[in-house]
């Protein structure tokens, strides 16, 4: 069986609260400022105000150490355990991304080299026909003797 210690949900009976200065038992809430630091959530007693005197009672009691359902803090080398992990994760995705972008590029020039060589290809066989065309030309041509001079004879059948 929970009691209204362990549990938010359970009011504490009326007996069981604690008395401010002024002598008048205490209201549960819940606090909902940012500051204190870690408070947010936490339930604590504090006076009904309800003096006519006009005084204002400063009567508060923490109930709770620290927010009712709230997760323990991580150890600080928990922490860091964790951003490394994270560090090393977005490392690994930026080499995945660096891989197939390189993999992109090394398609691209394996497509260039292709095309290179079917061009280097087109220039042997071209260079093969401008051969055999000299060569062709040269078997019905003789020199006469004289520097740089080609006389061309013609063959008839």
């Amino acid at each position: 069986m929970s009691t209204w210690r362990d549990d938010r949900n359970v009011i504490p009976p009326w007996n069981e609260r604690p008395k401010c200065h002024c002598g008048f038992r205490t209201w549960l809430q819940v606090w909902d400022e940012p500051l204190p630091r870690g408070k947010k959530g936490c339930r604590f007693f504090k006076c009904p105000d309800i003096d006519d005197d006009f005084k204002a009672c400063t009567f508060m009691q923490w109930v709770d150490t620290r927010p009712l359902g709230e997760v323990r803090a991580i150890p600080e080398h928990k922490r860091r355990v964790r951003q490394q992990q994270i560090r090393l994760k977005d490392k690994e995705d930026e080499l995945k991304r660096q891989r197939a972008h390189l993999g992109e590029r090394e398609a691209a020039l394996k497509i260039q080299e292709e095309q290179f060589q079917a061009h280097e290809a087109d220039l042997k066989r071209e260079e093969e026909k401008q051969k055999h065309r000299y060569k062709e030309a040269g078997q019905y041509s003789t020199t006469d003797g004289r520097k740089g001079k080609v006389k061309f004879l013609r063959f008839t059948q």
